[in-house]
């Protein structure tokens, strides 16, 4: 049983009416105006792609990797004065926007259902196609047999956060805690990734893979033979992590399924089930997949 703790909705604020100028400036851009991708700007009509609506923890400089534009480019196309102070609710239009395209990757961002009951979502910072099973799974006799990684408090479920969808569990622990290899098997991957910082990816029996990220210290190599329990890496915190944890994910022939279902029952306590993933860049915000 889970607590989920809402996200504030902090309402906009600023110059009331009767503070307001009695002439607009010139400079600002009119919401009832259309401009063209060519300058700098396009249509800042309600649901328009091209517009973005400050909410907390934007920032310009988040902004402008996310929409791909200079940092400069997006302060002027808005006149910010102040651009380390935005305002929650603030519309900013993005310059260059193409509102077809922009159009068409707002809708492929949507998950999709699957017949198998199955979502393809976009997952972590660099927003990959990836498959989940956020229900309980049944492997029959095909199942592997899963073991915590370390105890402790687990501060970020698998699915849907604010903006991108989450592949795993994030589990807090304090540096350098020792992490187990959930399960025997053989290491495919120890090095860094994009996304993961630190990480180790072990290929299990059955086609399962079980993923360790945001390591302080990988401790085994590639093609290493790993018993349950044995001792793989050490807890750490990649850039932009809110507090030292180990990303952790089971997948199957390439689909993520949700690791509460699949490890060992106990009382758990999620407390963030929709943590804030920042909008940068891997090598900015090294977040989670």
């Amino acid at each position: 049983m889970g607590l989920l703790i809402p996200g504030l909705l902090l309402a906009p604020h600023g110059p009331s009416a009767a503070e307001a100028p009695t002439k607009p400036a010139a400079k600002l851009p009119d919401p009832k105006t259309k401009t063209t991708a060519k300058d700098g700007a396009a249509s800042t009509g309600a649901g328009d792609p091209c517009v973005h609506i400050v909410r907390s923890g934007d920032s310009v400089s988040r902004l402008a990797t996310r929409y791909r534009v200079p940092r400069q480019r997006l302060i002027d196309a808005n006149h910010l004065t102040k651009p380390d102070a935005l305002r929650v609710g603030q519309r900013l239009i993005i310059p260059s926007c193409d509102p077809t395209r922009a159009r068409a990757e707002a809708a492929a961002a949507k998950p999709v259902m699957q017949p198998d009951g199955s979502v393809v979502a976009l997952v972590g910072p660099r927003r990959i196609p990836t498959r989940l099973y956020l229900n309980v799974p049944d492997f029959a006799e095909q199942g592997v047999e899963f073991a915590w990684p370390l105890m402790g408090p687990v501060i970020s479920a698998m699915g849907a956060r604010r903006r991108v969808w989450h592949a795993g569990i994030d589990i807090q622990a304090d540096l350098g805690t020792p992490v187990y290899a959930a399960a025997p098997g053989d290491v495919y991957f120890s090095g860094s990734a994009p996304g993961y910082g630190r990480v180790i990816k072990i290929e299990h029996t059955n086609g399962f893979m079980s993923i360790y990220a945001h390591n302080l210290q990988n401790l085994v190599n590639v093609g290493d033979r790993v018993e349950a329990g044995a001792v793989i890496a050490t807890v750490g915190k990649s850039k932009g992590a809110v507090t030292t944890h180990l990303h952790f994910e089971i997948r199957r022939e390439g689909m993520a399924y949700n690791p509460l279902f699949l490890l060992p029952r106990r009382d758990v306590v999620v407390a963030r089930s929709d943590e804030e993933m920042p909008q940068a860049a891997p090598s900015e915000d090294d977040e989670d997949e």
